[in-house]
């Protein structure tokens, strides 16, 4: 039974397996920006992308225009594939630590060598924060330290363990329906609330998932 339940999240089928691809899927919603005519399709991503847009300029310093818009590609990018896992026989990428994990990394890692190579005073001086008596001077230093190297992890430990949570359940549910036929009626009823749930999810998680990374850059900037 639990064999077949987490084989739901599988990512390799097959000897070629192309579950991987349906992070692709999200091209083809894409080229109806290229028309000329606008359709309330694109114009409702462009005002959701304005008010993301500014709600990260106010977490990072003038002038990172740039970033704004690599944070809002981010959103975009893990809101198209957390919608996407909730279509039937549409493999989840954003349920699995390889996809997480291989956003959350780069940008650490990235931000990390940005802020040493740059700001190297201001990310010593962030391991000791301000008012720390000078005994627990060496404890802080250690106690920041271990933080800001499991950041990527639970960034991507946080978004992928949502959205399993909520699949599982799902999962569950639709199993226990087939032996409770009596109680089916209901079973669908608590579906459709799940489903819509779980929508609500797959916004919070690519918004946390986003905002987290902005404050970390802000951190280092």
């Amino acid at each position: 039974m639990m064999t077949n339940l987490f084989s739901t999240f599988d990512p390799s089928t097959g000897l070629f397996s192309l579950n991987w691809l349906s992070s692709l899927i999200l091209l083809l919603f894409m080229p109806m920006g290229f028309w000329y005519i606008p359709s309330r399709y694109m114009i409702s991503i462009n005002k959701m992308l304005s008010t993301m847009s500014f709600e990260l300029n106010l977490l990072m310093s003038s002038g990172s225009f740039g970033s704004s818009l690599l944070f809002c590609s981010l959103f975009i990018f893990i809101l198209f594939n957390n919608f996407l896992g909730l279509f039937p026989y549409i493999f989840t990428s954003s349920s699995h630590l390889v996809f997480s994990l291989s956003l959350a990394l780069p940008l650490w890692l990235t931000f990390i060598l940005f802020g040493f190579l740059n700001n190297t005073n201001h990310m010593f001086c962030h391991l000791v924060p301000m008012g720390t008596p000078m005994i627990l001077m060496p404890f802080m230093v250690c106690i920041e330290t271990v933080s800001n190297l499991i950041r990527p992890g639970s960034l991507a430990v946080r978004l992928t363990a949502n959205m399993i949570a909520g699949h599982l359940l799902m999962t569950l549910l639709g199993n226990s329906s087939i032996k409770l036929e009596i109680y089916m009626n209901l079973i669908i009823l608590i579906q459709m609330l799940l489903m819509l749930f779980e929508s609500a999810v797959c916004v919070i998680q690519s918004y946390v998932f986003t905002v987290l990374s902005t404050l970390y850059y802000s951190e280092v900037s």
